[in-house]
């Protein structure tokens, strides 16, 4: 959680270089931060006042080679993703692999990191997932995709072991369209999105969703409620 009367905090942010990754940066620094910014993307990146203190480039498939500098980050904002209208089966292959096993693979990762984090500070990790959880995106790939990472996310956060949970806060962010290069037709903007992350992920809550559709509200606390009752039903039959 961040709080402002204290220290500032490190945030990392996955697809920093992105219309919302490009927000958020800027809030984060505004608010007096350090943003270390991770990206795939090829371009030699500027530092200044709205860019993150740090760039890291980095490669699907790759995360575990980044745990030397997830270990100095408190935060860590996995904002990463592709949306591809493609019908090739190639394309479903990498929607999976970017939008939910990579992030997975992160989420397991961070926690790996505090678990053997000393401090009393808890370490947090914010997934951005999707409306497309659940509801019609208008493509399948990206639907299917972020449906996995959505249910992993779920399982994991409801499955958490008391160490665990002692050690590191887990939250997820349902974000609705908003425009950027991947959707330019997004009725939010990403400098709204960005300020909603922001100050709800400052609340206790796990659940942060952000959207202009009221179904969403409704539907996926329903969804998150069933997903826990489910897995105290396997606590219970585990024990």
């Amino acid at each position: 959680m961040i709080n402002p009367t204290k220290n500032k905090k490190t945030i990392g942010i996955t697809g920093a270089s992105g219309a919302l990754g490009k927000e958020l940066t800027k809030l984060f620094r505004q608010k007096g931060y350090k943003v270390i910014g991770f990206t795939h993307s090829k371009n030699n990146y500027e530092i200044n006042l709205e860019s993150p203190n740090e760039w890291i480039k980095w490669e699907c498939g790759k995360e575990s080679s980044l745990k030397k500098q997830l270990e100095n980050i408190d935060i860590l904002i996995l904002n990463h993703g592709v949306y591809d209208l493609s019908r090739e089966n190639s394309n479903y292959e990498n929607s999976i692999e970017i939008n939910a096993l990579s992030k997975f693979k992160f989420l397991n990762l961070f926690e790996d990191i505090a678990l053997s984090n000393d401090s009393q500070i808890k370490k947090e990790i914010w997934i951005n997932t999707s409306e497309a959880e659940i509801l019609p995106a208008l493509n399948p790939s990206y639907e299917i995709s972020k449906s996995l990472i959505g249910q992993l996310v779920s399982f994991k956060k409801n499955l958490l072991d008391k160490n665990t949970k002692k050690k590191l806060i887990i939250k997820k962010i349902i974000l609705g369209p908003f425009k950027s290069e991947l959707n330019p037709l997004g009725i939010m903007s990403p400098k709204f999105v960005s300020k909603k992350i922001y100050d709800l992920a400052n609340s206790k809550n796990y659940l942060v969703i952000i959207s202009p559709n009221p179904l969403t509200y409704v539907i996926f606390p329903l969804k998150e409620f069933f997903n826990f009752l489910y897995c105290q039903i396997i606590y219970k039959y585990k024990s």
